[in-house]
Parts: C-alpha cells; structure tokens; sequence
C-alpha cells in the first residue's frame, strides 16, 4: 500500500519569459525532473527534492541573469575551488 505522501503531487508554477518557457521546459526534460509546458499556460514544475530545486534554479538562472552574472559567479566558484 501506498503512503498518503507519496500520491501527493506538488506542481510549482515557474514565472519564466514565456519565449524562454519551451527552452526552459526541454532542459528540465533531459534533467528527468517531471514538468509540462501547456499552449498559453506558465511552465509547470514538480518538485521532489532539494537536488531537483536546485537544478530549477540553475536553468532558470541560466535564461534569466544577464551575461556578467554569470561570468562573475563563473569566476567566484573558479578562485573559491583554487
């Protein structure tokens, strides 16, 4: 028998330019974190555990944060390592 929490499915709406959405939405595919991506719909988003919230967050960051963010957080991680 199934427990309660595991037939609860938690879907989270992702605010994400909508010319961004099915680029977002494939790369969360090839991730395995269950979405769908519905005609003139937001981007819906299951969230399981902290790695998948994790991983939303790169790929949205990814489309959303300008070209100097993300070489400033390239560069932060690169002398944080060395």
């Amino acid at each position: 028998m199934k427990s309660f929490s595991s037939e609860i499915e938690i879907k989270h709406l992702v605010g994400v330019n909508w010319a961004d959405r099915w680029q977002v939405y494939q790369r969360l595919k090839e991730l395995d974190i269950p979405c769908s991506c519905e005609a003139n719909q937001p981007l819906k988003v299951e969230i399981s555990n902290p790695t998948a919230a994790v991983q939303l967050w790169g790929v949205i960051r990814r489309f959303t944060a300008s070209r100097q963010d993300q070489i400033l957080t390239l560069e932060c991680c690169w002398q944080s390592h060395y």
